[in-house]
């Protein structure tokens, strides 16, 4: 009974003295960072890159977070915000530069919120990419793997396939380009050096047929205006290009025109669209689509297999890395020929159906409607017969297919950046899944994923880091996962 009452007490007064200690330690803080304020200057040694691609600095070890700061530079930080745990500065000169940093191409890359690493060589893009991956692995999945490699592009400027302009139209002048960073702010931007040079000629385009007809912009506070953003997707496989205006009403004046334009501004326009979103949302595309010229969709080539592509699809935006990421998926999947293969998250099908030839049976899941009729004509198109596609979201999908009794030799997931469903991970361990391949477009999620699958007894066999979206800071992953 004392002895009860000993580690009773012991354990009282314990925490009562870490509770002290806390407090203390946060008012040290305060005291030291309370002459930080905003407009302040200070000088500032950048060690790190933050996920979004801003500089880290620290001030008496207090964070401070710089756009457009490369590690290596010392500079003078200008304060333009303090909060509790950290503050925010612009660069208001720099000291020394680092040996990492070279002269932005672009002249709107320290305003758009698009490329962060226009002023940093490519291979410290890479070291830097790959060292957020292996962080994130080890300490959110806490996981003890090093991570080998990462796959780089062999070209870093006009390699997506898709570009979204926002616009705005004033006294009858059309500005489009991207937003700047963290704003709805449009920073004017025709001949964007990630996307393809034709495009800018699609700009002119509309900018044309806008001012003929006096289109409005739609404006977010009040809901009114037509055009909301001006959409291209580009076949890299077979040069094939879509038009899409996203507008707020149900049609679009003189489309003869604006096709006339379009059909002058680009060699291989396949298709004209308009999609219909009269929401108050910052969701780029409505669920509705009209074509006003040419075909609904366009298609593309990837690893000799032909996929068809509608305004909805989700398709990756790099042609040549996505077949860097899609031979790694094979790779890990190493099939016989034998092999029932569950793809999630499975899109127009591109995935599962470069792999279709190599296995006895693919079921596909995927929540939007118009991808999944994209997948079946896609199968149809490659002659594959050994495809089903379910369309439904991830876990529901998987759900019915337990329910089936179909039980899967490998299981593949491409989920969007928040990850998968903890509950997802239960039915696929219920289907008695022994391998799965994790296609991830965010590290942190995919580290929290793996960690809830090392619960259950599943074990990271292999992991490359593919960079999709080179000067920008996100990073695709493939981990290839076992049962233990």
């Amino acid at each position: 009974m004392i002895h009860r009452l000993f580690v009773f007490l012991f354990s009282f007064y314990q925490q009562k003295i870490i509770f002290i200690f806390i407090f203390i330690y946060d008012m040290i803080k305060m005291v030291i960072n309370v002459d930080l304020k905003k407009n302040d200057k200070i000088e500032l040694y950048i060690d790190a890159v933050t996920s979004e691609g801003s500089g880290i600095g620290r001030y008496n070890g207090f964070a401070v977070f710089v756009r457009g700061t490369v590690p290596g530079d010392k500079i003078i930080a200008h304060i333009i915000k303090v909060s509790k745990n950290y503050a925010i500065g612009i660069v208001d000169g720099i000291s020394v530069a680092s040996a990492q940093r070279i002269k932005s191409d672009c002249p709107v890359s320290e305003k758009c919120g698009g490329c962060s690493f226009r002023n940093m060589t490519y291979a410290e893009e890479l070291n830097y990419k790959l060292s957020r991956v292996q962080d994130a692995i080890s300490r959110i999945g806490h996981i003890d793997f090093t991570i080998e490699n990462i796959v780089g592009a062999d070209e870093i400027n006009h390699y997506r396939n898709k570009a979204q302009y926002p616009v705005c139209i004033e006294n009858g002048s059309l500005t489009a380009g991207f937003y700047a960073y963290k704003s709805h702010r449009i920073i004017p931007c025709r001949d964007c050096l990630l996307q393809p040079a034709e495009f800018e000629k699609g700009i002119y385009a509309f900018e044309k047929w806008a001012e003929k007809n006096h289109i409005t912009s739609f404006d977010e506070r009040t809901g009114r205006g037509l055009l909301r953003h001006i959409y291209f997707r580009k076949a890299f496989g077979t040069g094939e290009i879509m038009a899409c205006a996203v507008v707020n009403g149900k049609d679009v004046p003189d489309s003869e025109y604006l096709v006339a334009e379009l059909r002058n501004a680009f060699n291989h326009l396949k298709s004209v669209v308009i999609n219909i979103n009269r929401e108050k949302t910052n969701v780029i595309l409505g669920s509705e689509t009209k074509t006003i010229w040419g075909s609904d969709k366009i298609t593309d080539v990837l690893l000799g297999k032909k996929f068809v592509i509608s305004p909805q699809s989700f398709y990756q935006v790099n042609h040549n890395q996505c077949e860097k990421l899609y031979s790694l998926v094979a790779k890990y999947a190493d099939l016989t020929g034998s092999e029932t293969i569950v793809d999630m998250y499975c899109g127009a099908g591109t995935i599962g159906l470069t792999l279709a030839d190599r296995c006895k049976r693919l079921v596909g899941i995927e929540i939007v409607p118009s991808a999944i009729e994209n997948a079946r004509e896609n199968a149809r198109l490659n002659g594959v017969k050994n495809a089903d596609f379910i369309c439904s979201d991830a876990f529901a999908g998987a759900k019915r297919i337990d329910e089936m009794g179909l039980k899967p030799d490998l299981v593949i997931v491409d989920p969007p950046r928040k990850g998968c469903q903890k509950e997802l991970f239960d039915v696929i361990e219920n289907m008695g899944a022994k391998r799965i391949i994790y296609v991830s477009c965010d590290s942190a999620t995919l580290a929290r994923d793996l960690s809830v699958l090392a619960e259950k007894g599943y074990r990271l066999k292999n992991l490359t880091a593919v960079d999709m979206f080179p000067r920008t800071p996100h990073v695709e992953c493939v981990a290839e996962i076992v049962k233990e």
